[in-house]
């Protein structure tokens, strides 16, 4: 027998459905929760926690006062990108979601985002690209981690195309969180870094093929050390 969804949940995603697809307008102010309430045909305290829902996903804002009112929010990608990370750590703990499913999500985005960014850069993108590949790592970020995914934010943001940026840096997110758990050795962040620079090069040439089969073929080196025993556990890495 199907699940019946709680009232409250089936006003959250029909407002949420007309947010997304433009019926509702950002800025725009809805009915009050009286009005809502016999639209709905439920009681003002299940529009109120629909409401609730919808504030906690940054797509409505209510304020207090004469003016006040629950509004429509204009989409913030910062929000999104933190909210999908959060989703995604989280996920990740669990058996629907695998390491394996995130590495080769990246495998998927990045090199085509490298490819992208080596055909749209300008002189500006191409600078920001070339600092964080040479960027000196913070001693006091463990591992290095924050540098080494600095860079491939900044890559997937070269592409211009804020859908691939949305997607991959939550991604890159989990990643961060869980590679602080462990030490890197210095090698392996001095053979990360070299690539990271023949990428940056690459798109400096605006030579896409090529940055696509180096991003490509970096990725993959990347595998073992996302793989290592109890890098993805609460468990210390082995030695």
């Amino acid at each position: 027998m199907p699940r019946v969804r709680p009232a409250y949940r089936q006003v959250a995603d029909e407002l949420r459905a007309q947010i997304v697809g433009g019926t509702l307008a950002a800025g725009e102010r809805l009915p009050n929760e009286a009005d809502l309430g016999r639209a709905f045909g439920v009681s003002r305290s299940t529009v109120r926690e629909a409401l609730r829902v919808l504030a906690s996903q940054h797509l409505v804002e209510t304020t207090r006062g004469v003016q006040g009112g629950s509004f429509v929010s204009a989409p913030d990608p910062v929000r999104v990108v933190e909210d999908v990370g959060g989703a995604l750590g989280v996920l990740v703990m669990t058996p629907r979601l695998r390491v394996h499913d995130l590495l080769e999500a990246r495998l998927l985005l990045e090199p085509s985002a490298a490819r992208l960014a080596a055909e749209r850069a300008d002189a500006d993108t191409v600078e920001a690209i070339r600092a964080a590949a040479g960027a000196p790592r913070d001693r006091r970020e463990p591992g290095g981690v924050a540098d080494h995914l600095d860079f491939h934010t900044t890559v997937l943001t070269a592409t211009g195309n804020l859908a691939l940026t949305v997607m991959g840096s939550p991604v890159n997110d989990v990643l961060r969180a869980r590679l602080r758990r462990v030490g890197v050795a210095g090698a392996e962040w001095d053979r990360v870094d070299a690539e990271h620079r023949v990428i940056a090069d690459h798109i400096a040439a605006g030579d896409g093929p090529a940055a696509e089969a180096a991003m490509r073929d970096h990725l993959v080196a990347l595998r073992p050390l996302h793989e290592r025993d109890g890098l993805w556990t609460d468990e210390p890495a082995c030695p």
